[in-house]
């Protein structure tokens, strides 16, 4: 995958807040919940050096070519979600209509994951 066609380098978007005013940042941990213990857990394994589906850089691409509103309205793991799948589908992975027929089963099952 080519990441410098997608975008400029050094363009600043919607996730560099860096020397930019906001709201305060929450410090206390909060323990995790046992669907973001589990997307952390995807994380990992698709970057394992045994399967190798994925690398940090790619990952971190996709967090940061995220579409402004969505990552402005979704939680941190929700992000990484949405981050995993794109580039699970652009990698040939996995098809859009299979995460979408997944996602239905799911919500279908009454799932309280986002």
């Amino acid at each position: 995958m080519n990441m410098a066609e997608d975008q400029p380098l050094h363009a600043t978007a919607h996730h560099d807040y860096g020397g930019q005013p906001g709201e305060p940042v929450e410090t206390c941990a909060h323990p995790a919940t046992l669907w973001e213990q589990r997307v952390d857990a995807i994380l990992e394994l698709l970057g394992d050096p045994r399967r190798r589906l994925m690398r940090v850089d790619e990952f971190r691409w996709m967090n940061e070519t995220m579409a402004p509103e969505d990552y402005e309205r979704l939680s941190y793991y929700e992000r990484w979600v949405h981050s995993i799948a794109r580039l699970m589908v652009r990698k040939g992975v996995v098809t859009q209509a299979e995460l979408d027929a997944r996602i239905a089963r799911l919500r279908a099952e009454g799932s309280d994951a986002p």
